[in-house]
């Protein structure tokens, strides 16, 4: 039996911000040579160019990470040079934890210093633990004291990212009210604190969806800036984005299937689409909203999976069979509401576009053929 060849694939599945695009960063730095703020890696200006994408003067291409507005992302820029924190606000999918991890790589060549909110977070994940074992056997001290990444990021003058804040317990959420508005973090235990260093700022990211489960309080809000982000402005971009974080992920996996086509990804945007506006791209048929986000990032699953599914199940190329499963899931969360919604939109708007034929077949074999 001949042994199988040595995979040549990086260590780690998914390489952080900093480590996958060392290379654009480093000729980012080179070509710099505007003013950088106080610890900061890259000029303002840069970080944006590494955002959004460019050509530097030497040619080297720098990739776009977010596509997007760039009013938005200057502003989210200019909002952590100064001392006010900054809050991404969006519905689920449009790229604010991506946005975050790249902005926090670009600024501090860091994007590991972060806090995952959840209902269960507890303060000490946003301020510090203790080791209990040193802690008991020799009282509090600095060496029994477990930092947290907000107080690693305050001592460093670095960029820590919370995310999903609003689903954190409000009492959790008001342990930042000192750190962004007196930039410390009291130690009562030790009689201390920790001032934060110049550089020092916090991104958050919120859910529009998530809005009344764990609100910010007013004293918290007023220390951030909000900026929001939208869904794709269009079809197009929407398509662009789910083909290019498509090929991204083949890439890295080393799928072993013909990359998704154009037509295919534009199918699974257009129904997404259709279904999140509540009507049909021409603006003739209204349709009901399932309950589901149907993001752009649900999209990029959707394609994924069914790239799995032709690699390893089909014949290697991407088909609308591959594709159903993953649309109905994504669309039917409710079985009852969304199936309904489902099943009218298949029959008033799919089943009548002739080139999408194939694809109403395959959705419908999934119902054991029943109609609407």
């Amino acid at each position: 039996m001949i042994d199988p060849p040595e995979p040549t694939s990086p260590a780690v599945l998914r390489p952080h911000a900093e480590q996958q695009y060392a290379a654009e960063l480093a000729a980012l730095a080179a070509a710099d040579t505007r003013p950088r703020p106080t610890t900061w890696r890259l000029s303002p200006w840069a970080v944006v160019t590494y955002v959004l994408g460019g050509t530097l003067a030497d040619g080297t291409v720098i990739t776009p990470k977010y596509v997007g507005q760039r009013r938005l992302v200057e502003i989210a820029v200019a909002t952590l040079v100064t001392d006010r924190a900054l809050l991404l606000l969006g519905v689920p999918g449009t790229a604010k934890t991506w946005l975050s991890e790249h902005l926090a790589a670009a600024i501090s060549g860091d994007s590991t210093l972060l806090v995952q909110g959840t209902a269960g977070t507890a303060e000490e994940a946003l301020r510090y633990g203790w080791n209990y074992a040193r802690l008991l056997a020799e009282g509090p001290s600095p060496a029994a004291l477990v930092e947290s990444p907000v107080l690693r990021a305050m001592r460093r003058g670095s960029i820590v990212r919370v995310e999903e804040l609003t689903r954190m317990p409000g009492d959790v959420q008001d342990a930042l009210v000192t750190v962004l508005s007196e930039k410390t973090l009291p130690i009562h235990e030790l009689g201390s604190e920790v001032q934060a260093a110049p550089g020092f700022n916090l991104i958050a990211t919120a859910n529009d969806r998530d809005r009344g489960v764990n609100d910010l309080s007013a004293a918290l809000r007023r220390r951030f800036n909000t900026v929001v982000l939208p869904l794709p402005a269009d079809a197009d971009e929407e398509v662009g984005i789910v083909a290019r974080r498509v090929a991204e992920l083949g890439e890295s996996l080393h799928w072993p299937v013909a990359p998704a086509g154009s037509e295919e990804i534009r199918r699974v945007v257009t129904v997404f689409r259709e279904l999140r506006a509540g009507r049909t791209a021409d603006g003739m048929t209204a349709l009901k909203v399932p309950s589901g986000s149907l993001s752009t990032a649900e999209a990029i699953s959707v394609v994924s999976s069914g790239l799995a599914l032709a690699a390893h199940f089909g014949s290697g190329r991407l088909t609308d069979d591959d594709l159903a499963a993953g649309v109905v899931g994504a669309v039917v969360k409710d079985p009852v509401q969304d199936r309904i919604a489902w099943n009218e939109y298949l029959e008033a708007v799919v089943r009548h576009r002739a080139e999408w034929g194939a694809f109403y077949d395959a959705c419908r074999a999934l119902d054991g053929g029943s109609g609407g």
